[in-house]
């Protein structure tokens, strides 16, 4: 405990003591010399020096005298040297929740650390995030750190083989064989059943579903159950029990590892795919489309009767491996916030120092975001970005839902001439700072303009991340509302 605070000074005890060893070690004393000079032992002059003792006013008096300097020197709050403000700075970094969290042993800053190693040690902690971390958080940081590296790994493979899995694309073409599928549109429930018993299984629309499953497969009686029909539309049923068939027919084994996990994810969602959307029979149907420059994801869709995303993935599958066409995806929430994406046309998404694109939100102007303020059903786009020109058509998923989505798919310029929509007038431009606020319209309406949100059927969508600027009305694009304002009051 302390032995007295002086009250004529508000200082830093550790910084007193560092500066009171820098001045013994330059008049050359010992602990035990200075002590006899004061009247004090050496123990209680160590723990001064080491900032477990503050002395009283009058100890400090004497000690500046013995010390050939003023009491002002002493508490004065500066450390004496370089190498003294990295040794406080590294004591203060290592009593923090880090050192702890990631059970590290505490390095004492003795004279065998030199300045070099001590200010690695130093600017090391620092860069660490400012954040009350525990073990289980830490964790939780270091397993969305290798989600987040998994992630980017599978979607550069996927974009080296063009996103075409011909070894997944056999092993579905050969299952639709054996269940007698004839190559003619959609695959039916009788296939699909047919399929699913092929493969030694079962499938059960039940009550009670765990809310957080899509399916339940019991593997020793070979059951896959799914919701009942009120709660699992009949299409979306075929796509839950084709992604569950995946697993197994492509004999995933359990994983705890998160690429692991993403891999096996990924591949049966394309087992599913290419089997509702048969490779040999789309290709066909596809080819013909394209020598009519009519290609149509929208056509896709229909054909097969699956969604727009899974009709539009699928053809993500097939463009460049099979028709020549390099092709972008996107899916997207209500303000422009990607989930997922694809590219292999040279198209730039925006995406963090790491690389991630998923959490990266889209500029104001691509065709994504563009789509949900049109009233088409498909929204045609040309779009100039600062990597080149790109056109796309976006579809707005589940629009009547809470939680829609916009889908994306898109190629170079030069492509668009293969696909509906491919001859539109619309054009736009966007570059990386198209949602950056001007300083002049920022000094204008900041803290003046109060806009109340629309009521949206989506409320609870995910709202847009914030900047500092934009934090007092979530929900609310205030770059609009600034510019609209700039419009009432003629700056326009």
């Amino acid at each position: 405990m302390p032995e007295s605070t002086p009250d004529a000074a508000n200082y830093d005890p550790v910084v007193l003591g560092h500066r009171l060893r820098h001045n013994r070690h330059i008049t050359g004393l010992t602990l035990a010399e200075l002590g006899n000079r004061i009247g004090r032992p050496a123990s209680y002059l160590s723990q001064v020096e080491n900032g477990h003792v503050e002395p009283k006013l009058g100890v400090l008096a004497r000690l500046a005298v013995a010390l050939g300097c003023t009491t002002a020197d002493l508490l004065d709050p500066t450390p004496p040297t370089r190498r003294t403000a990295l040794e406080i700075d590294f004591e203060r970094l290592q009593a923090g929740a880090w050192r702890t969290a990631l059970d590290l042993p505490v390095i004492r800053a003795g004279a065998r650390l030199d300045d070099d190693a001590l200010e690695v040690l130093v600017g090391l902690y620092s860069a660490l995030p400012g954040l009350a971390v525990t073990k289980t958080g830490l964790a939780n940081l270091q397993a969305e750190d290798r989600a987040r590296s998994a992630n980017l790994a599978l979607r550069t493979e996927m974009r080296s083989r063009d996103n075409y899995f011909a070894g997944i694309e056999e092993v579905a073409a050969e299952g639709l064989t054996c269940v007698g599928y004839t190559g003619e549109g959609p695959p039916s429930e009788k296939n699909l059943t047919d399929l699913a018993a092929h493969y030694g299984f079962t499938v059960e629309r039940v009550k009670g579903m765990p809310m957080t499953a899509r399916s339940v497969t019991d593997t020793q009686q070979r059951v896959i159950y799914i919701p009942q029909r009120d709660d699992l539309t009949v299409r979306a049923a075929r796509s839950v029990i084709l992604q569950t068939l995946g697993h197994f027919v492509l004999e995933h084994a359990e994983t705890t590892d998160f690429e692991g996990y993403l891999r096996q994810r990924i591949e049966s969602n394309y087992f599913a795919a290419a089997v509702l959307v048969p490779e040999k029979a789309a290709l066909g149907f596809l080819k013909s489309a394209k020598v009519d420059h009519d290609l149509s994801i929208e056509d896709l869709k229909e054909r097969y009767y699956v969604s727009y995303e899974m009709a539009a993935h699928r053809f993500t599958n097939l463009a460049t491996a099979k028709l020549g066409i390099p092709v972008h995806f996107l899916r997207t929430d209500p303000e422009g916030t990607i989930t997922k994406a694809y590219e292999n046309d040279g198209i730039e998404f925006p995406c963090d120092p790491d690389g991630a694109l998923e959490g990266a939100r889209l500029g104001r102007r691509w065709g994504a975001r563009q789509a949900w303020g049109g009233s088409e059903i498909l929204h045609y786009q040309f779009t100039i970005t600062e990597a080149g020109e790109f056109w796309c058509v976006s579809y707005i998923e589940n629009a009547t839902e809470r939680t829609p989505y916009a889908v994306t798919l898109g190629c170079r310029s030069e492509d668009a001439k293969w696909f509906r929509g491919g001859e539109t007038l619309r054009r736009v431009s966007t570059r990386k700072d198209d949602d950056r606020i001007d300083p002049d319209i920022l000094q204008r309406w900041g803290g003046v303009a109060w806009p109340s949100a629309a009521e949206r059927s989506f409320v609870l969508a995910a709202l847009p991340p914030a900047s500092k600027e934009f934090t007092p009305f979530p929900g609310i694009d205030l770059l609009d509302v600034y510019r609209f304002l700039d419009r009432q009051a003629g700056f326009d």
